[in-house]
């Protein structure tokens, strides 16, 4: 399973192209790019079913599937469409309050992000309260798939500590995050290959101890 290069053709024409007129001329190639995406989501549940204990066949890859169509009321870029392709992976599809995977299809920019995005405020209460208790573990979690603490995102970080913790523990970098996240990026060539699912997949195999541990804190 791989994303085909008709796909990332699409994008780019689109990103070039960025009209509604443009679209509808082109709706069927749209069609094609989506439908290859889907079915490479639909490819990506049935692999993750076997070995995430939160992931079940029983996902549906269109209710994980973003929409093309950008919300444009609030923002000065008033471009319609997106020039990506992309889905969360959860129990709930792309609306989980929760840990789960997202993949970027993007020429140019494709990458899977994997855990937890801006927690609310009692599951980032829990993490962070999970980290301090067990550190060890945590860094242990992320160093089972080859990661270290610095790889995470420092998306959105505190510049002091949170309500609650020292600015001289020894983890207070770790406690500073507002969200968990790992991702890795792979090139159009990688995506177009013909192990594009494996690569991913074992991506996701490489996360998922850091994704469980994350699990763990907010289901204690």
């Amino acid at each position: 399973m791989l994303i085909r290069s008709a796909t990332f053709s699409f994008l780019r024409n689109l990103k070039k192209n960025n009209t509604r007129e443009w679209f509808q001329e082109h709706k069927e190639d749209y069609d094609l790019a989506n439908q290859n995406v889907k079915e490479f989501i639909e490819a990506m549940i049935q692999r993750l079913s076997e070995f995430d204990l939160q992931i079940n066949t029983d996902i549906k890859a269109a209710k994980c599937m973003f929409r093309i169509y950008r919300d444009i009321r609030f923002s000065k870029d008033k471009t319609p469409y997106k020039s990506w392709l992309a889905a969360g992976i959860s129990i709930d599809g792309r609306k989980l309050d929760g840990p789960e995977y997202y993949i970027h299809i993007e020429s140019g920019n494709n990458f899977l992000a994997a855990g937890y995005w801006r927690p609310k405020k009692e599951h980032l209460d829990a993490i962070r309260q999970e980290i301090d208790y067990n550190a060890v573990e945590f860094v242990n979690a992320l160093a089972a798939g080859g990661w270290k603490p610095e790889d995470l995102s420092q998306e959105d970080k505190l510049v002091r500590p949170p309500a609650g913790y020292d600015a001289n523990d020894p983890n207070i970098e770790l406690l500073k995050l507002k969200s968990f996240i790992l991702y890795k990026q792979f090139s159009d060539e990688e995506m177009q290959s013909a192990d594009a699912l494996d690569k991913v997949i074992n991506t996701c195999k490489d996360i998922y101890p850091f994704k469980l541990f994350i699990h763990q804190a907010i289901d204690s």
